[in-house]
């Protein structure tokens, strides 16, 4: 059990939040997988106590590492089936800590860290929400451990600062496109848009036969980001260099045409019509909902969705698919990728190196295939020499060779460290004819300024 924090942490604590809170630095927190849209030495090397593999070298002593997670998805439950195995392993135990999702569980994490009451492990979003949360400050550099060298350097990427390496990824990639029922496209005749005016004609034949084109579930806000976020490849393939301008202020989304276009897009499916009457009230769950069943057949989404349909419509799982958001051109299209979260290790742990052990049996083959019994892939996998499981969902299996013929691109938090906070509800007002595109397009590059500048970015 963890120990009584004293009065004047528990006071420090609140003083904190208080702080963060009123300067309204905290973030929407997406897991990656489930949310889009924010030095003392490390010690001796764990693979050299005793020689061979740290992760076969069980402690003298039992160590009980604590570890923060969230709760949404399988995540936790996959991480207790690692955790029960590594513990027969390496005589490591782990106690976990678990906090909220979204703003309230990005708070907290700040908070802990800022009194030094950070667990030893936290698994928390790579990319921009890293950056927000002073790395090279409050976690172990992993740049020289021998397990970092099976990770993939275009994950590596997302959880790096000044040329350091914070993160191992948890889970596998998602991808940001459009789930679709297979069945009803089989039976109404479709084929799967390669252009957005193709998309349309497809709503509306959807549309005709009685059932919605485009689920919208607003209810959980976040989920109207989908069709701004899952567009940036088309925004890259026709602007590579967009996300370093971004970054440097001399790009807008307000002023670019084809980042204005997102925006434009989610106006054109509410103009049309084309989402269920009620998709201000619908939420997230009742969307997969329909989803599964039929009743709605698009359904603009991270690919974690999938793991949601497989645990509460097993039955049905085999029915949805995946393809990329279409641009205006036939010519591009691909996807746009999101990183999994990453775990972390606090840089101040007393059990360092413990925790180092356990996270290179955590990135063993046999770590991640105990993992994958309970979180199946989302995509494909960020380390050497694993592979997608026969098992593996068929719409995953359907993004596999754009990942094959690089047409694939990082979401635009993975590439910049500009991310607004209120994009949700930017996108709610845009989705729900409150604001044109073009508004919000304005509204969103000055929603952006505030973090740029608390992240004193060059330019701004």
């Amino acid at each position: 059990m963890r120990k009584r924090r004293s009065v004047m942490t528990i006071f420090a604590a609140c003083i904190s939040l208080m702080i963060i809170l009123t300067t309204g630095c905290g973030t929407s927190g997406t897991t990656n997988n489930e949310n889009p849209g924010n030095s003392k030495p490390a010690g001796t090397n764990a693979a050299d106590e005793g020689g061979g593999s740290s992760a076969e070298a069980p402690a003298a002593k039992k160590v009980t590492l604590t570890l923060m997670v969230g709760n949404t998805g399988t995540t936790l439950d996959a991480l207790k089936v690692v955790a029960a195995e590594a513990e027969k392993k390496l005589n490591i135990a782990i106690e976990f800590d678990i906090k909220p999702d979204g703003t309230e569980g990005d708070n907290l994490v700040k908070t802990r860290l800022a009194t030094g009451d950070m667990d030893d492990l936290l698994v928390y979003n790579s990319g921009s929400l890293l950056q927000a949360l002073s790395p090279e400050e409050n976690f172990a550099d992993l740049s020289g451990e021998p397990f970092m060298a099976d990770v993939l350097d275009s994950f590596k990427t997302t959880v790096t600062a000044s040329g350091k390496v914070f993160g191992v990824p948890v889970g596998t990639t998602v991808v940001g496109a459009v789930l679709y029922n297979k069945k009803v496209y089989a039976d109404l005749g479709l084929e799967i848009p390669r252009t957005w005016d193709e998309f349309m004609a497809n709503n509306e034949k959807i549309k005709a036969a009685g059932k919605t084109a485009v689920i919208g579930t607003y209810k959980d806000t976040w989920t109207s980001q989908l069709l701004i976020l899952g567009d940036y490849y088309n925004v890259q393939s026709q602007n590579a260099s967009f996300a370093d301008d971004y970054t440097a202020n001399k790009a807008k989304y307000a002023t670019t045409p084809a980042a204005l276009r997102g925006f434009e897009k989610i106006e054109d499916v509410y103009k049309r019509g084309y989402m269920n009457k009620d998709f201000l009230a619908t939420t997230y769950d009742a969307g997969l909902k329909m989803l599964a069943e039929g009743d709605g057949v698009h359904y603009p989404m991270l690919t974690s969705a999938l793991d949601s349909i497989f645990q509460n419509f097993p039955d049905k799982i085999n029915d949805i698919g995946v393809f990329p958001e279409p641009s205006d051109s036939a010519d591009i299209n691909g996807l746009t990728v999101w990183m999994p979260s990453a775990l972390y290790l606090n840089k101040d742990s007393k059990n360092l190196e413990a925790a180092k052990k356990w996270t290179e049996y955590f990135l063993s083959p046999e770590g991640q295939s105990v993992l994958s019994s309970k979180l199946k892939a989302s995509g494909p996998y960020l380390i050497t020499g694993i592979d997608l499981p026969e098992d593996t969902y068929a719409g995953v299996k359907e993004m596999q060779s754009y990942f094959d013929e690089g047409k694939t691109a990082p979401a635009l938090e993975f590439l910049s460290p500009v991310k607004g906070p209120n994009l949700e509800n930017i996108t709610v007002a845009v989705g729900s004819g409150i604001n044109t595109a073009a508004q919000g397009a304005k509204d969103y590059d000055k929603d952006v300024e505030k973090q740029a500048q608390q992240l004193a970015l060059p330019g701004w």
